[in-house]
């Protein structure tokens, strides 16, 4: 798990691409401190695994689920990437749940100066991930945690501080840029739980001796009075 506070840029120095399987190398410093093999390390907010390290790179694997849905597949070495190492327990939650799985790309369609701020339009390339997005809601663009300004059917707006800004890789990217977008985990949740049509656990029946699926499957009213909850 990540909470969306990117640790530092880093550089891909090599790439090495077959089919829809790569093969990354990423020259950074901080991230490596007190890094391992097996280590999770978000790339551009894509959780990754590291399979070698020395003491100014990492190598990560990445699968073709990855290389389809996220915008790993267009960086090419030199390019920027913003690095996060996963979350220690007792540690500072200074962003949000972040879980470095991104539910799809979007891209930048305006950067426009706001004092001083920066305003970035995204457009999501699958119009239903706007579902999950709303006003002062949470929202991950290349693994940063950042609240959402505005909403319509098209597309969101986010606000960025000059510290951010200057911090991460979005300091390089205008209009056209594609980013990962990961929307909030818990809005996912509790979306999949009230529109969820399938037969529910196995041995599913609650303490009232209902069982939800056999409802036809959603959290109703009715299924939330029967177990206590209204």
């Amino acid at each position: 798990m990540f909470t969306g506070l990117i640790e530092e840029i880093g550089t891909l120095s090599r790439s090495y691409k077959q089919g829809e399987a790569m093969l990354l190398t990423i020259k950074a410093s901080r991230v490596l401190e007190d890094a391992a093999i097996g280590d999770s390390i978000a790339v551009n907010g894509v959780c990754l695994t590291v399979v070698e390290l020395n003491g100014t790179s990492f190598t990560v694997d990445v699968m073709p689920q990855t290389f389809r849905h996220t915008n790993i597949k267009d960086i090419r070495p030199g390019e920027t990437l913003n690095l996060e190492r996963a979350m220690k327990a007792g540690g500072r939650f200074g962003g949000h749940i972040v879980q470095g799985h991104a539910d799809g790309t979007g891209a930048i369609v305006t950067r426009t100066p706001d004092a001083n701020a920066v305003v970035f339009t995204i457009r999501p390339h699958d119009p239903a991930l706007l579902r999950y997005i709303i006003p002062q809601g949470s929202i991950t663009l290349d693994g940063i945690s950042l609240t959402v300004v505005s909403a319509d059917q098209a597309t969101f707006t986010v606000s960025i501080i000059p510290h951010t800004l200057r911090e991460t890789a979005l300091q390089f990217k205008g209009a056209g840029g594609v980013i990962n977008i990961e929307c909030d985990v818990l809005g996912k949740y509790v979306d999949h739980l009230l529109h969820y049509k399938g037969g529910g656990p196995a041995g599913g029946e609650s303490d009232s001796g209902s069982r939800q699926g056999s409802r036809g499957g959603g959290i109703t009213a009715s299924f939330l009075a029967d177990n206590g909850f209204m």
